[in-house]
Order: structure tokens, then C-alpha cells, then sequence
């Protein structure tokens, strides 16, 4: 009887552990296609068009996208890695529309502590996050060099409105 408890409480560690895992794997995004991409310009030579679209919602004002340009990297495990490169919005000529091109050497910056054990992991290593408008109704188009990924997430603002505290200053 012992035994089965052991055996049942570490396959419900062991299932707890694979959700956790799970949830923290980024999940692709599958294409909607809210807007025909031939409108957009064909990606130069050595880089690819990323798409994120999201579902429109009567909250879209209330939301904002942060996204990252980066790429998988064998990094040292104890210091700070950040992708160096450029990212310009252009408008797309005749529509109305924006979109990105990210430009990189491929080159990262990172702190410089000494890492004891100089152990190295792949991780994933971006420039510095963009916030832009959530619109349920337009795509966010972004052209990205070969090897290099887009990640994205929703920030939705509550509805409880806050008012800051004021400081009465003494006379």
C-alpha cells in the first residue's frame, strides 16, 4: 500500500511538471489572413515576411501587442544577451498600412560577468521588444532575416480606472 502511494503521488508530480512545461512552450500562431500579402512588398533576398494577426474583439482599444525580433543562440548561461540590429516602419505605399524590416549582423551584446562554470545553453536572444496598437483587423507585417523568428504577446488593460495619490507639499 505504501508503495502505490509513492507511485501515485510521483506520476501526479510528473503530470504537474509536463503542464507546467507545456504552458511554457510558445505556441505558433496559425494564419488567419485578414488581408491579402501580395499587397505587401516580396521579401528581399536573405530575409522572410512574418505575419501576426489577431482576433478583432469590441476590447481592441483596450490592448496592446509587444513583440521580439530574435533567433535561437548558444549563449553562456550567466550573463544578459541582447540581438543588435535596427527596426524601421515603412509605410506600405497607396494603403494606409505600416509595416517593419528588421536589419542585423547577427551579432548580440551581453553583460560581461564571469561565468564560473562556462557552461552554454540555446536560448532565444532579441532585440529590445516593440509595443504597437492591437487591431483585430489588420495584420502586423514584418520582414525578418533568414533564421531569425518573430514573438509576440496581448496585453489587455483591466477596467478598473486608478487615481495617483497627490503630495501636498508644507508651506
Amino acid at each position: 500500500m505504501h508503495m502505490k502511494k509513492k507511485i501515485v503521488k510521483g506520476l501526479g508530480v510528473g503530470l504537474l511538471l509536463a503542464f507546467i512545461g507545456f504552458n511554457n512552450v510558445t505556441m505558433a500562431q496559425s494564419t488567419i489572413i485578414k488581408q491579402d500579402p501580395s499587397i505587401f512588398p516580396k521579401p528581399e533576398a536573405g530575409y522572410k515576411q512574418m505575419v501576426i494577426e489577431v482576433p478583432h474583439s469590441d476590447n481592441d482599444n483596450n490592448k496592446k501587442i509587444e513583440f521580439t525580433i530574435g533567433k535561437m543562440m548558444e549563449v553562456d548561461k550567466c550573463n544578459t544577451h541582447r540581438l543588435q540590429g535596427s527596426l524601421e516602419e515603412k509605410p506600405l505605399e497607396g494603403w494606409g498600412y505600416n509595416y517593419y524590416v528588421f536589419k542585423s549582423n547577427g551579432g548580440a551584446a551581453s553583460t560581461l560577468m564571469a561565468c564560473p562554470d562556462n557552461e552554454r545553453v540555446l536560448k532565444f536572444v532579441s532585440a529590445g521588444p516593440t509595443v504597437t496598437n492591437y487591431n483585430g483587423r489588420l495584420p502586423i507585417v514584418i520582414y525578418v532575416p533568414e533564421g531569425y523568428d518573430v514573438q509576440f504577446r496581448i496585453f489587455k488593460a483591466e477596467d478598473d480606472i486608478y487615481r495617483a495619490a497627490e503630495v501636498r507639499q508644507k508651506k
